[in-house]
Formats: structure tokens, sequence, C-alpha cells
């Protein structure tokens, strides 16, 4: 449920915060004061529209916050869905407000509009003027119904959807294997090239990979060996003007200073020393050389093998098992270009047998709608009674579609007389803007054991009644409020009595500047309230007598519904 509003720099209002309760939460106050704020500004929680003139004058920012308090398991599942995460329950709705833009969190992670809508549809639903309009358009006549069938009718319409798409599917592979023998034979003739040219290949799966792996190791051989011999050329003997040659010259041209020249002599042994080390190191380069294999041949081969394969990958896919799955893809369907006519007859028969699955499905759905339609309109029509539409008379007709669709075969719309004597017409051309307010009340008293949503908001629900109707109307918001929370606005005593909370909205001035303030209302001050709506700014004993009698009324009614 709704926990509490928190508001700041919207409009009117420079801040307020109310915490709402269980049951019915009654908001009442003068004209003007500000209670379309109120609604307003849970709107913009949801992601409502915004524009820059809403914010406060000369505030830099607004914000509003909602903290809602969920324990439904199911809604924590579909939170869940939507990566959702509640704190221990909670769960935090802020819509910062700013020049031209505005920022949305849940739990202080800031979150795209669709996201918070998502999250909002589950927790809250508002009706206004604009939402009693929904019952207008017959295509939701038949989703209220649906909701109120429940579990059958939705594992139906489920499988029913699943049915559609299947059928939608078979109808799209039949239409898009239709074609003349031409161009049967041009595919063919494309396909079998295609499917000629991988398999003259030979690929074999991770070849690729393979061969990409000994081309580089090669490609490090051959230069190696280059490097190498080249080394040998330099610093071996037989190679021409090599380092040994230089250095055998070097000793012969030395050796006769040793007898003649202690420092000379030393200088010499060291020239032999490496002219020694010299041969050794050609010893072991030589026998380093002929460890190193390089065959030009294979690595002809392998590039050659590797120019085929990137070739076939320009056009199949970057990958040879890429490649075979496509080649694969095309012999399947150059068989089944081949079996034409055997392939267009299963297609045919797999199209007709989803057909007749989904019209039979479609008929089982249909069959559950009109019977629980039987339950759902004597509902509707007690709740319209008990809403003192005392002559009133209220249908669901159906019409049955050309076509199964996603939602089935049925088409179904409500149709009501209010008055005596008066032929049942369609709902969207008789009801007014106070009968659709009220029956949309009836029928959410009747669907609220089955739609999840946990705070209900009605504003306007008064619209166009007063008297007796007031009062039916106010015990069917308590009835609803035994079941969900309820949240609502009202100009009516009789409603206002009704409440388990009571709040009261004014418009207050304080240094020459107006703001809205909201305040939870004790009994006492509930019946001031009352005798307020009642008698208007003059408030005699006998207003207060009646104020106070309404509340006891309310009361003993509360107890006994």
């Amino acid at each position: 449920m709704l926990q509490n509003l928190h508001v700041k720099n919207l409009a009117l209002i420079d801040e307020i915060e109310v915490n709402f309760n269980p049951g019915l939460n009654i908001l009442t106050g003068e004209t003007g004061a500000g209670k379309s704020i109120i609604l307003g500004s849970i709107d913009l929680a949801l992601g409502g529209k915004y524009s820059a003139d809403m914010l406060r004058s000369g505030a830099p920012y607004g914000l509003v916050e909602l903290i809602f308090e969920i324990d439904d398991q199911d809604i924590l599942n579909q939170l869940e869905a939507l990566e959702v995460y509640p704190e221990e329950g909670v769960l935090v709705l802020s819509r910062r407000l700013m020049e031209g833009r505005s920022t949305s969190k849940i739990n202080g992670e800031t979150v795209t509009k669709n996201t918070l809508q998502e999250v909002a549809d589950l927790l809250i639903d508002v009706h206004g003027q604009q939402e009693h309009q929904t019952l207008l358009s017959k295509r939701n006549h038949l989703m209220l119904l649906d909701l109120y069938g429940g579990a059958k009718i939705f594992e139906l319409k489920r499988e029913n959807l699943a049915c559609y798409q299947k059928y939608r599917e078979c109808l799209a592979a039949l239409e898009d294997f239709g074609m003349d023998e031409s161009e049967r034979k041009k595919e063919s003739s494309f396909l079998a090239f295609e499917i000629q040219e991988i398999q003259d290949a030979k690929l074999q799966q991770d070849e690729d990979e393979i061969l990409e792996e000994q081309y580089r190791r090669m490609q490090a051989g051959k230069k190696l060996t280059e490097s190498t011999y080249t080394a040998y050329q330099y610093t071996s003997s037989g190679a021409g003007a090599n380092a040994s040659d230089l250095l055998s010259r070097a000793i012969q041209a030395l050796s006769d200073i040793e007898s003649f020249d202690k420092e000379g002599g030393e200088l010499y042994r060291q020239l032999v020393e490496v002219d020694s080390l010299l041969n050794d190191f050609n010893r072991e380069l030589s026998e380093y050389e002929k460890s190193l294999s390089f065959s030009e041949e294979e690595f002809y081969q392998i590039e050659t093998r590797l120019n085929e394969i990137n070739h076939l990958k320009s056009k199949y896919g970057d990958r040879v098992d890429k490649i075979l799955t496509y080649m694969a893809e095309k012999e399947r369907r150059l068989s089944e270009l081949e079996q034409y006519e055997s392939h267009l007859a299963d297609l045919k028969r797999n199209t007709e047998e989803a057909a007749i699955e989904l019209a039979n499905v479609s008929e089982a759905l249909s069959k559950a709608r009109k019977k629980a339609s039987t339950d759902f309109v004597n509902e509707i029509s007690q709740g319209l009674r008990d809403l003192n539409f005392l002559a009133v008379k209220f249908e669901m007709r159906f019409h049955r579609l050309e076509k199964c669709g996603r939602d089935g075969i049925d088409e179904a719309e409500f149709y009501i007389s209010t008055n005596p004597g008066e032929p049942v017409k369609a709902l969207r051309d008789v009801a007014s803007g106070g009968e659709l307010s009220r029956i949309m009340l009836a029928i959410k008293a009747v669907l609220a054991e089955e739609e999840a949503t946990p705070t209900l908001i009605f504003d306007e629900i008064d619209a166009g009644i007063s008297g007796i109707t007031a009062g039916k109307v106010a015990g069917k918001l308590h009835l609803i409020g035994r079941k969900r929370q309820v949240i609502c606005i009202t100009h009516l005593p009789q409603i206002a009595a009704m409440a388990d909370v009571h709040y009261l909205i004014e418009k207050t001035s304080t240094n020459a500047r107006t703001q809205t303030e909201i305040v939870s209302l004790d009994e006492k001050s509930s019946v001031e309230e009352l005798a307020r709506i009642l008698g208007g700014e003059r408030i005699t004993k006998r207003v207060m007598e009646t104020a106070w009698e309404m509340k006891e009324m309310a009361k003993a009614e509360r107890r006994t519904g």
C-alpha cells in the first residue's frame, strides 16, 4: 500500500508530508485548496507529464516521493522480473523536477520513465474522469471480464496466444514458400552452386583455427631459419669474408709478437681464445640450424588452403562452423525445393492443423467467458443497485469475430438501461460522466478480489450525485477499502463520514505567500469538517448535530458492513 507522500516546491505546495493508512482514506477541502495538486503530485511521481510551470514560483527544483510497503509475493515476483528489489518490503518512487527536465528514481537508483510506469502499474491504480472514460471503449469490457474470470480464463488466453503465434508462423512459412516454376529453378540452381562450392572445399570442424596457428608458427620458423643462416654466413669459415677467416689472419699476424713482447703475447693469447670461442659458437649454431625444420612446400600448401577458406568465409560466415551451418540450411532449403509439392502439402497441412487448434482453444475460451459473464453481470447489476441504480438493467453482449485473434474470437460490450421502460443500449451511447464513475466503482468492487493492485485512488467519484446515492457510493468505497487501500478525494459529507482516516487539504497565507497544507483529522476535527461541508461558512448547532449523526451512522455501517 501507499505508506507516505512527500511533496516539495510544487505549485502551491511549499512542502508537505502525509502518511496514509489501510482502508478508506478520505481527502476533503474547500474549492481551490489544492486537492487536484495532491493527485497531480502522485501522478507526477508515477511518471505523469511534467512542465516547468508546475514548479512553485522561485523554487530551483521540485520533488515528489512515494513510499510503498509491499507484502504481496506475486507483486514482489513481478518487480523482480523488472529487476526492481524492495528493501525490507519498502519501495521508494521519487521524481526530482527541474527546469525543462526531471529525474526518476526507485530506491535511489535512476530508472527510465517506462520502468517507472511499469512499476507504478503494479502498485497503484488511479481513477479520475479520464479513467472512467475507458468504459466507453468496448475493447476494455472484455479485458474486465477476463480479469474477473481469473486463472481459468488466464490459462486459456495464454494457450490461445501460443496457438495464434504458431498459426501465424505456419501461415507465414506457407506464404513465403509459394513460388512459380522458374523461381524454383533459379533458386535451386543458386543453392546447388553454393552447396557444391562448400562441399568441394571439404572443410573440417575448427580447421581454420588449426591452420592459422600452424601458419603463424611456420612464419616464425621461416624468419628464424633465415636469420640463423645469415648469422652463420657471417661467422663461419668457408663462407667468404667472415669472422672466422678474419680471426685466423689476425692470429697469424700476431704469432711472431709472442716471443718478443710479453704484453703482445698476452694479446695474442686472447685472440686465440676468441677464435676458439667462435669455433665453438659456429658448431652450436650449425647444430641449431639443422634442428630448425621449415618446408617451403608445406608453407605454401597451408597458405593456399587458408586463402581458400578465407574466400568461403567472406561469402558464407566468419568461421568454419558457421559455413557448415550455412551449408546445412541451404541443403535443407534445396531439399524443400526439390520436393516442392510434398513440402507445400506439409506446410498446408501444418497451417490447417494450427488453424483448427486455434479455433478449438478460442472456442473453449469463448465458452468460459460466456459462463463467467453470467456471474459477472449479476454482481455488477447488484453493485449498481447498491449505488442507487434502482431499475437498472445491465448486460454483456458477445459478437463473434470473423477470424480468431491473439485474444480469441470474442468481441464483447456492456449494455445498460438505467430507467424503467427504456431498452438497453450500448454503455458508450447512454452513460453520463457521473454514471460512468459509479459504474466503474461497481466494477471495481466486483473485481476487488481479482485485481492485485494494492492501492486505488478515486477522484471525481462523486460527480453528479448527492443524497441517498452519495451514501450508497460511500458504502461501496468502504467495502472496497476492506480489501484494498482506497484514497478518495470528495466534496460530499456522506462519503467523507465513511472515512477510516480523514485528511483536510487547506490553503494558508504566510508572509504574502499562499501554500497548500494537508493534515490528518481526529474524530472531533473530522466532524467539524463534515459540518463545514454541510453548512458552508455558517455552521450552526443543528449542522454540527447533523455532522455528528452522520459520523455515528457511518461508524455503525462500517461495523456491520
